[in-house]
């Protein structure tokens, strides 16, 4: 994805929550604004209220790629 090309991060994008300076996966998404995260690997979760501060690292479409190699 190019710098041009920006997409809100949406349920099972990979992410990079600037904010909490954190790696993980996008779980639900609730009221259009709030994100519910996950770690990529181990429990834990966490909330961000700002998706303009969450990068998308790799789409949902990208990533079964990924457990396919």
């Amino acid at each position: 994805m190019t710098g041009e090309q920006k997409r809100r991060a949406w349920a099972g994008d990979l992410i990079h929550d600037e904010d909490a300076d954190r790696r993980g996966i996008v779980a639900d998404v609730c009221g259009g604004a709030t994100r519910v995260l996950r770690p990529e690997y181990g429990p834990d979760r966490w909330t961000s209220r700002q998706p303009d501060r969450l990068r998308v690292i790799k789409t949902r479409e990208e990533r079964p790629r990924d457990r396919d190699a």
